[in-house]
């Protein structure tokens, strides 16, 4: 669709739609529980006694994809409570029974489905709650909802629900223990509460109460559920014991053995309070979670992987402090104060042992969260890993203790908050890791956040302080990382190597309209110093940078005759470090829009590097900044409807820069397929041609006689991945899951140049031949291979207890030459590679007092 079209249906819709904080007729926003005599037979019938007594909640609205529409369908729900439980039914009227969409999913999997979900907000806060959701075939999901609508999938109660398909449309019973909501308790409780049902059909979705895209929020938008009195005071003492065995591929010499070993540990969660509960890990073991995607990285910086070990998973909003995070970028760099992969994460250190361990040692992590009755969410998490150590006992990760503690005091009904974050890393440091690694390394951090006039404005801001410690040799390795590259020529930094410390600083400044009407917008101004190092325990790639962006964004979610819902963002930024230099000046604009259809389409175009900037990090990699020229980039992408059971997808990003001289292309393609209701497979074939005219040779920096020379290389890199799942639900409580994705990239460098002037406004000018024809003759290449597979079979056998099947495989191999291979030849090979097997069998057991 023409910009300017698009541009003119969202006016055209905007004006034609109704407008927020209009209330619909008869939209109460208050229910009432009654309290039950007898237990509540879960069943999906509403045949108990206390269902003919409960009032109904009828007074349901279509929130999209029309907001404040006519619900296609009536919906009636009843609420009920006990001293241990708090019950829920809802009736969902469908007059066509037969095309409700029921399919079965491993738990917590948001299947192409009708869905009935309850969001109770049990502090009554407006901040923080819980959503509990089942389809019409009992698959349940449940998450924890934080900061007014961000939502922590990872986290997982111990409840029950029951539905069923019956000649009016399909019902929901839930069974909500109290022991796993936290409220405090007092002679009669209210709770935030809210029901969500979803008509899959019609992609339509209706709320109690009403619930609106055009504002902010979540939990502030719930209703109230009165009626709830003598509530007891639970304290949720929960054991889980788990055994686990693994059997894994060890070599030995030129062969390969295996070696067996067995573990015991446990997971403990105790509410010490009505409003703060603590949960703790023992030795755990992990071993059930999906293997990383195979990647190569040719820059500079650390890649950022997702954590999913469920301990650290579940309740991270509470420890979230971003950094290097806006509107414009969608906070999707990953950077922040706190990186729970630094707990366990892989050695340090590396002497070549081919027996070395590839994680360290958990002994143990506790962390106490909870909301206190004056509006304060608490948080502090402490962790102990062992000393990881290879041949002749030389120690490859110290003893080390992780301690974070997040506070934030709301104000103003949750309307305003301030926050403040405190991070610390001590290590026992011996002979092998004190010139390699900080001593000690400790974050202080401040932030705020005001919503005024209707809480469609926002203005929020944080500042951060650090310190690390160590000897001298250690803190010179902080000063010549990527992060900070001390030595730059003409950065304004010194390079010292005498330091035994290096401290900095990080500050934030945003204001944005958050809710009301179409439009959007952010603009922000980040700083951090040259100093600023949190990567002990938090995720930085670089310091000594500062940024303004902005983001301004017309949303449509009404439907119109093209569309149900549209978005059309405008977005602009600018990078420079502490001392002024400009890195970066780029535009860019994006659409997005459901059809009518039900396909999304999405693109956009960028232009950036614009004016006079210059790359100062990843080119010359601790040399001077080398000017760069302005680079294009378009992407595109089409998602299918996912009601049918074949779904398409397909996405592709094309970028050109270096005056032409360099250009890449990404694509990827999937198909998911689902067979009935309980088998679903998808397989995505992803690929990319990366044309580079300056990647930085290896070596990237050589020093000799004349001088310092830093080489450049023309690479021509072809790279592709297929990675396939299959989920095969045999019942709601047993799954087999199946991960597999075999990674190939290569390429071949030539052409070699050292930098000549880095000013030089001509990129010809920038560059000249090198002389060394030891280097320029044989510029070498790379072949990357790697698969990894996970088969995993996990069988809930009983509430909140679980036993696991798992089986992973990895393979790899890499030469410094591209060699002569196809990549059908090259994928041939890596299955002719040894395979690293690992067999795991884990079994915990949920104990409830």
């Amino acid at each position: 669709m023409p910009a300017a079209a698009l541009l003119a249906v969202l006016f055209q819709t905007a004006v034609a739609s109704p407008q927020p904080g209009r209330v619909p007729p008869a939209a109460a926003t208050t229910a009432t529980a009654v309290r039950a005599t007898l237990p509540v037979a879960i069943d999906g019938r509403d045949d108990d006694a206390v269902w003919r007594t409960a009032p109904a909640i009828t007074q349901f609205r279509e929130f999209q994809p029309a907001e404040n529409g006519d619900p296609r369908f009536a919906t009636e729900a009843k609420v009920a409570y006990d001293e241990h439980n708090l019950y829920v039914f809802i009736r969902a009227f469908d007059p066509h029974p037969d095309s409700i969409l029921k399919l079965l999913a491993r738990r917590d999997v948001r299947a192409a489905t009708d869905q009935l979900k309850i969001m109770i907000d049990s502090y009554h806060d407006r901040r923080n709650g819980y959503e509990f959701a089942v389809n019409p075939a009992g698959v349940k999901r449940d998450y924890a909802i934080y900061n007014d609508g961000q939502e922590d999938d990872a986290w997982d109660a111990v409840w029950d629900a029951a539905a069923q398909v019956d000649s009016l449309g399909w019902t929901a019973e839930f069974r909500i223990p109290l022991s796993q909501l936290r409220y405090v308790p007092r002679a009669t409780n209210t709770f935030g509460f809210g029901i969500w049902r979803d008509i899959q059909r019609y992609t339509e979705r209706v709320s109690w109460p009403l619930y609106r895209n055009s504002q902010s929020g979540i939990t502030s938008q719930l209703g109230e559920l009165t009626g709830l009195t003598g509530l007891p005071s639970p304290r949720r003492p929960e054991f889980a014991p788990y055994v686990v065995t693994k059997n894994v591929s060890v070599p030995v010499g030129a062969g390969f053995d295996r070696s067996q070993k067995m573990t015991v540990g446990a997971d403990l969660k105790y509410g010490i309070t009505p409003n703060l509960t603590i949960d703790a890990t023992v030795n755990p073991d992990f071993g059930q979670v999906e293997a990383d995607p195979a990647v190569l990285n040719l820059t500079a910086f650390e890649p950022f992987f997702a954590e999913r070990r469920p301990f650290f998973v579940q309740g991270a909003g509470i420890f979230r402090f971003d950094v290097n995070c806006s509107a414009v970028n969608d906070c999707s760099t990953g950077e922040g104060l706190f990186y729970s992969r630094r707990i366990g994460r892989a050695p340090q250190l590396d002497y070549g042992d081919p027996n070395a361990p590839t994680a360290t040692t958990i002994y143990g992590s506790a962390k106490l969260t909870g909301r206190l009755p004056g509006g304060q969410t608490l948080g502090v998490l402490d962790a102990v890993t062992g000393r990881e150590m290879a041949t002749l006992d030389r120690t490859m990760e110290p003893t080390t203790n992780y301690a974070v503690v997040r506070a934030q005091q709301d104000f103003r009904g949750g309307e305003s908050g301030f926050g403040a974050m405190v991070t610390a890393v001590n290590r026992h440091l011996d002979q092998w890791t004190e010139d390699a690694l900080h001593r000690n390394a400790y974050v202080g951090a401040v932030d705020f956040r005001h919503r005024f006039l209707g809480s469609r404005y926002q203005v929020s801001g944080s500042l951060a302080l650090s310190r690390v410690a160590g000897t001298d040799s250690a803190i010179a390795l902080t000063q010549r990382d990527p992060v900070h590259y001390y030595q730059r020529p003409g950065a304004g930094v010194s390079y010292d190597p005498t330091r035994t410390s290096l401290a900095g600083d990080g500050e934030a400044l945003k204001f944005g309209k958050v809710g009301g009407g179409i439009t959007r917008f952010e603009t922000s101004y980040e700083r951090r110093s040259p100093g600023f190092e949190v990567n002990d325990l938090g995720f930085l790639r670089q310091a000594d940078q500062q940024s303004w962006s902005t983001w301004f964004a017309f949303q449509s979610r009404h439907p119109s005759s093209i569309y149900q819902t549209a978005f059309w963002n405008f977005n602009w930024w600018q990078y420079w470090t502490a001392a002024g230099t400009p890195v970066e000046r780029a535009g860019n604009t994006n659409v997005h829009a459901q059809l009518n259809n039900r396909w999304w389409v999405h693109g956009g175009v960028t232009a950036g590097q614009l004016g006079t900037t210059f790359c100062d990090r990843d080119c010359t990699r601790g040399g001077p900044a080398v000017r760069v020229d302005p680079y294009l980039s378009a992407w595109g992408e089409a998602d299918g409807d996912e009601r049918p059971a074949l779904t398409p997808y397909v996405w592709f990003n094309y970028w050109r820069g270096d005056a032409g001289r360099s250009e890449r292309f990404n694509g990827n393609v999937q198909v998911a397929l689902r067979v009935a209701s309980q088998f679903r497979t998808s397989v995505t074939l992803s690929a990319t041609h990366n044309l580079k005219d300056v990647q930085p040779a290896d070596p990237n920096v050589i020093t000799d006689a004349s001088g310092t020379h830093y080489l450049f290389a023309r690479l021509d890199q072809k790279e592709a991945s297929l990675t396939g799942r299959i989920d095969y639900t045999l019942s709601t409580v047993l799954t087999l899951q199946l991960y597999a994705q075999p990674f190939i990239s290569k390429g071949t460098y030539a052409n070699v140049r050292e930098l000549a002037d880095p000013n030089a406004a001509a990129f010809a000018n920038r560059y000249k031949p090198y002389a060394d024809t030891s280097v320029t003759n044989h510029p070498g290449g790379f072949n990357d291979k790697a698969f990894n597979s996970t088969v995993v079979l996990r069988w809930e056998y009983r509430p909140g207890s679980a036993l696991f099947l798992v089986w992973t495989q990895g393979r790899s191999d890499y030469t410094s030459l591209e060699g002569r291979r196809s990549l059908p030849g090259d994928l041939r090979d890596l299955f002719s590679l040894h395979p690293n097997n690992t067999f795991l069998v884990k079994a915990s057991y949920w104990i409830n007092w």
